[in-house]
C-alpha cells in the first residue's frame, strides 16, 4: 500500500483466513518436499500470536535429521519463499520438524540461564550468539520473565542480543 505522498507503508497484518490460506501454502510445499526426499511426516498446522505455524511429525529416525536447527532453518526459509510466492506478501510462518522448536527453546533458556549465572557473577552484560529474528523474540521473552533486560545489536546473519541487569 502508498500513502499519498508515494511513502510505501506495510500492510496491515494478515487476517485469520489469510494466514490459514499460508498454512495451507506452506503444507502443500513440504509435502512435496518430503515426497521428493522419500520421507514420511504428519503434517499440522496452526495459527497463532499472527503466524502460520507447520509441524511435521512422525517419520521415525528419517525425519529426525531434518529436524536440526539448521536445516529446519533453511527449510522454514525455502518454505516461505514459496508462500510468499503464492500470496505476494511477506511470511512469518514458523515451520516445526520433529519437535526442533521446542528442543531450540529448550536450549535458548538454557543460554539465558547461563548468561544471568555471568551477570550475577559480576558482568556487566552478556552478548549471545547470533539468531533468527523467532529465536531472539523467544530470548527477549525469556529475559524478561527472569527480570532482566534484553536488547538486539548488530545487522542481518550478525543480529545478536545483550542481556544485562533491569
Amino acid at each position: 500500500m502508498t500513502e499519498s505522498n508515494g511513502a510505501v507503508v506495510a500492510n496491515d497484518a494478515p487476517t485469520l483466513e489469510e494466514l490459514e490460506a499460508e498454512g495451507d501454502l506452506a503444507a502443500h510445499y513440504i509435502e512435496g518436499f518430503l515426497d521428493i526426499a522419500d520421507l514420511d511426516g504428519d503434517l499440522d498446522i496452526s495459527v497463532a500470536s499472527g503466524r502460520a505455524y507447520v509441524s511435521v511429525t512422525g517419520g521415525g529416525e528419517d525425519l529426525d535429521r531434518l529436524a536440526m536447527p539448521d536445516t529446519v532453518q533453511a527449510l522454514q526459509d525455502l518454505t516461505r519463499l514459496a508462500v510468499q510466492g503464492g500470496t505476494g506478501r511477506f511470511s512469518r510462518l514458523i515451520l516445526d520438524i520433529g519437535g526442533s522448536r521446542d528442543a531450540r527453546a529448550a536450549e535458548l533458556g538454557r543460554l539465558v540461564d547461563a548468561a544471568v549465572a555471568q551477570l550475577a557473577a559480576g558482568r556487566s552484560e552478556v552478548e549471545l550468539e547470533p539468531m533468527s529474528s523467532y529465536e531472539r523474540k523467544l530470548v527477549h521473552d525469556i529475559v524478561a520473565e527472569r527480570g532482566y533486560h534484553s536488547e538486539s545489536r548488530g545487522e542481518g546473519r550478525d543480529r545478536r542480543l545483550v542481556i544485562s541487569q533491569a
